[in-house]
């Protein structure tokens, strides 16, 4: 299933999007970097995801971090989301 999401992410490089992990956590934010077992985010400011285990305030992008790709349960493209 990671092949999926490897591929997905690859995909959405660059794009704003949501993405569920296996702990009920949603990682909102731009794709930076896909390596074949993890995605790099940089969590978008103040949309209500999770970015480093807290919600962040303001507008704009955090400093990218990474997800593994087996974590991964879902992904949605983030223009899909806030309209």
């Amino acid at each position: 299933m990671s092949q999926h999401y490897y591929h997905l992410c690859c995909r959405y490089n660059g794009k704003v999007v949501r993405i569920n992990d296996r702990n009920g956590r949603v990682h909102v934010g731009r794709i930076h970097r896909v390596t074949p077992h993890k995605v790099y985010i940089e969590p978008t400011i103040g949309r209500g995801g999770y970015g480093f285990g807290y919600y962040g305030y303001g507008y704009g992008f955090g400093a990218p971090y990474g997800i593994a790709l087996g974590f991964i349960t879902g992904v949605a493209l983030g223009g899909l989301l806030f309209w």
